[in-house]
Parts: structure tokens; C-alpha cells; sequence
């Protein structure tokens, strides 16, 4: 049973650690030969019943520890040799962990995005969110990974959801409405005849949209007819904004447009 003071005291590795090191949590009871002797050994687990079911939360549990174990001695190692032994012992144990839990991803797009043609997509990046997960994870907390991992993977899956709608309405708007395409960009014209034009909510006294929406949506797709349409990482250049903040601007501006087309 591990003591409350042992749970205290968690914190990140190294302040900067290399790049191409793997990432982990660090506790207290690493150093020396009790961490090696509770963290170092090879774990038994029955893998054929585990890719047939959930992984226990236990097991999860464990072999988290084990991993930030192997993390911890990839970064405090002395020689390459060793390194590269806890690197592989690293994400030998991180791979098990995402096919024992794999099955999350499946259930949390199935609840999110059953009917979306883009399924394969989303399972893929999901994937990817399960491995962010599975880094970040405190084993040390009492938190079920399962919870914590599903719940990483639904906001995940959110915020693919809201960039999907964007590009949906990229392809249904004419160049009058709105487009979304990383380089900017014309949509099939005439398809919504009779749409008001969306430069009137760029106006400086239409109360829709703030100022800083106002200039990335004239900027993105070029409604003004000022200047051409600008990518995202050219848009956010102009504005001192990160590409990200600036999709994450154009977003909330194109769901207002959508709400104010659509009556709602």
C-alpha cells in the first residue's frame, strides 16, 4: 500500500527535458533499489483476454507506473546503452496500454460521431489523443484511466466536431457567405441564391461579431474584397495570434454566422 507522503510529491521530469526523450511523472519512490525492485520487473498480464475485453483499471494502473518508471530512468541515465534499454522498456509498456484500452476510442466515436462519413479519420486522431492521455496520466491519484482517458477523448472529439461543421460550411457557402480552406479559396458559386451577404456583419457598427473576429473572418476569406484570402498561420502573423487562437477565433465567428443565416 503506498503512503500518503509518497503521493504528495508528484511532479514533471526535468524543467527541459529533450525533445526526443518520452515524458513522464516523477515520484518519490524512484530512486534506488526499491523503485527498481517495485517498478522494474516484467509484468504479468494476460494479453490474449485483455485485446478481448477492457483492460482492468489495475493492470492500466500498473503498467503506467511502470512506464513513467522507465521514463524517469531514460532521462537520468548514464550511459546510451541504458537509454535506449528503458526507452524501449518506455513504450514497449505505453503500446500496451493503448491496445488494452483502445476500445475507448471506438466507444467515445461512436457516441460522438456515429453517423459521420469521416469515422476512419476520427478513430485515427483519436488514437493519437489516447497517446497524450496515456502520458499525462497520474497512476498515483486514485483516478480510473478509463474515466480520464474517455473524458480527453470526448473533448477531443468536440473540438473535431466544430472544425468539421467549419469545413462543411466551407463547402456549402458561396465566396459572398463564407469559406473555409487552409489557403483560402472560392466556393461553388450560386449554390445559395438569394443568401445575404456576409460583408454586411464585417461593417464596423453590426453588433455580430467583435472586432477581432470582424478582421480575422475579412482576412480569411476575403469578403471585403480587399485583400486576398490569407491562411491561418498568415492571418495570425498580422494579428500577434498563434494559428491556433486564430482558428479557434474564426470558429466561434462562423458559428455565430451560422446561427444568424439559419434564424436560430
Amino acid at each position: 500500500m503506498t503512503p500518503v507522503s509518497r503521493l504528495a510529491r508528484l511532479s514533471t521530469g526535468p524543467a527541459k527535458p529533450t525533445a526526443d526523450l518520452p515524458k513522464y511523472l516523477y515520484h518519490e519512490s524512484f530512486p534506488g533499489h526499491a523503485g527498481l525492485s517495485e517498478y522494474g520487473g516484467t509484468p504479468t498480464i494476460d494479453e490474449q483476454k485483455i485485446a478481448e475485453t477492457y483492460m482492468p483499471d489495475d493492470v492500466t494502473r500498473d503498467l503506467a507506473r511502470r512506464m513513467h518508471y522507465a521514463g524517469w530512468r531514460v532521462h537520468t541515465a548514464r550511459k546510451q546503452s541504458d537509454a535506449t534499454r528503458w526507452r524501449l522498456r518506455y513504450y514497449d509498456l505505453r503500446d500496451k496500454i493503448v491496445l488494452g484500452n483502445r476500445k475507448l476510442v471506438f466507444r467515445a466515436v461512436r457516441r460522438c460521431m456515429a453517423t459521420s462519413n469521416r469515422a476512419d479519420d476520427l478513430i485515427g486522431d483519436c488514437h493519437i489523443v489516447l497517446i497524450q492521455a496515456i502520458a499525462a496520466y497520474n497512476p498515483w491519484m486514485g483516478i480510473r484511466f478509463s474515466t480520464y482517458a474517455f473524458t480527453c477523448l470526448i473533448r477531443a472529439l468536440s473540438r473535431l466536431s466544430q472544425r468539421m461543421s467549419t469545413d462543411w460550411l466551407s463547402r456549402s457557402l458561396p465566396l459572398d457567405a463564407v469559406g473555409e480552406t487552409e489557403s483560402g479559396g472560392h466556393a461553388e458559386p450560386d449554390r445559395w441564391s438569394g443568401m445575404p451577404r456576409l460583408d454586411i456583419y464585417l461593417r464596423a457598427d453590426h453588433p455580430l461579431l467583435t472586432d477581432r473576429e470582424k478582421a480575422i473572418i475579412g482576412r480569411r476569406f476575403n469578403l471585403t474584397g480587399t485583400l486576398p484570402s490569407q491562411t491561418l498561420e498568415r492571418v495570425g502573423k498580422e494579428l500577434g495570434l498563434s494559428k491556433e487562437r486564430v482558428r479557434q477565433v474564426q470558429a466561434t465567428a462562423l458559428d455565430k454566422l451560422r446561427a444568424e443565416l439559419s434564424g436560430s
